[in-house]
């Protein structure tokens, strides 16, 4: 596809052709498709808005490991000259509680949970029967999550034992958090079960720790329907609890920081609840066409859905000064 004149001047000129210096993009449902692969429009449209001087940001709930793949694909593993100042090829993941250089894989930020915080929310984990999955920063602790399976060894869903398997995320397992080695170095703690059952445990920790955390509840849809559903179909979801700070708008506040940005320079795209932070707090926040309602409420302006490349479209019309 070729550049509009404008466009290809403004890129000649190494400026970008509209306000937004900081494009932040979400992965799943958002960059890919429903089939979890990224379209040749996105992928083009992204190089469109780094060569117009844009610095392009994955703001993902994925580990760095579970999407570095994905960088290297958008070639955003590679820092742009904008991106002098953040020390590397920055990626928001986990949700905004780590920030990563997707070059090297070390991690550049991290919004680390209390221990006591941690500790309370895998009790309740533990107790409502489903296997604790706490999330580490993999460059302090050496591996990516420690699964904590309680005195009643309460075993993986099928969902989880997929994507660890699918992108060989490194593993330990324990019966309690006594025997994690790193518990300062842990960003959040998840699980996954079915949806009623999530539900009622998303109450109990919201009325236990909504002053002190950030708490998602969303469908498992990155996996083949033999992982996500149950033999009687019912659909899998995922539970996940943060520190308080940990969002992806604090993670891509702190990047626009170290670049001297202000929010009115930032526009965000996103479609699931953890993207509604950064929505909401962009100059531009743009809503998928498949979004859920509070996204869309966030947002001012709604593109396309992920099954019709709605960030190439999005990005082409903030390269045509339009939004």
């Amino acid at each position: 596809m070729s550049l509009a004149p404008a466009q290809a001047a403004a890129s000649a000129a190494g400026a970008a052709p509209a306000r937004y210096r900081l494009l932040a993009l979400d992965l799943d449902g958002t960059v890919l498709d429903p089939s979890g692969r990224v379209p040749a429009e996105n992928r083009e449209a992204i190089a469109r808005a780094r060569a117009a001087g844009i610095t392009v940001v994955v703001c993902t709930g994925r580990g760095l490991i579970e999407c570095r793949h994905i960088l290297e694909e958008l070639g955003l593993t590679e820092a742009c000259p904008g991106q002098q100042k953040l020390g590397g090829a920055a990626a928001v993941v986990a949700g905004g509680a780590l920030i990563a250089d997707a070059a090297s894989g070390r991690t550049l930020h991290r919004f680390a949970m209390h221990a006591d915080l941690a500790s309370a929310a895998v009790d309740r984990v533990l107790s409502a029967g489903h296997a604790a999955l706490v999330l580490k920063d993999p460059t302090a602790a050496g591996y990516d999550y420690l699964c904590v399976t309680g005195p009643d060894d309460h075993p993986l869903d099928p969902v989880t034992r997929w994507w660890f398997a699918s992108m060989n995320v490194r593993v330990r397992m324990a019966r309690t958090l006594a025997h994690d080695d790193h518990p300062e170095h842990t960003v959040r703690v998840g699980a996954c079960g079915l949806s009623g059952t999530l539900a009622a445990l998303k109450r109990d920790l919201a009325e236990r720790f909504s002053d002190r955390a950030v708490i998602h509840a969303f469908p498992a849809v990155v996996a083949p329907d033999s992982a996500k559903k149950t033999s009687d179909g019912q659909t899998l979801h995922i539970l996940e609890l943060f520190d308080r700070a940990a969002h992806k708008w604090s993670a891509v506040t702190q990047l626009a920081s170290m670049l001297g940005l202000t929010p009115a320079q930032i526009a965000a795209i996103g479609d699931e609840i953890n993207d509604v932070t950064m929505i909401a707090g962009a100059g531009l926040g743009i809503a998928m066409g498949n979004a859920i309602a509070p996204v869309r409420q966030a947002a001012r302006r709604t593109t396309r859905s992920n099954a019709e490349a709605g960030v190439a479209y999005a990005i082409d019309r903030i390269l045509a000064s339009e939004w």
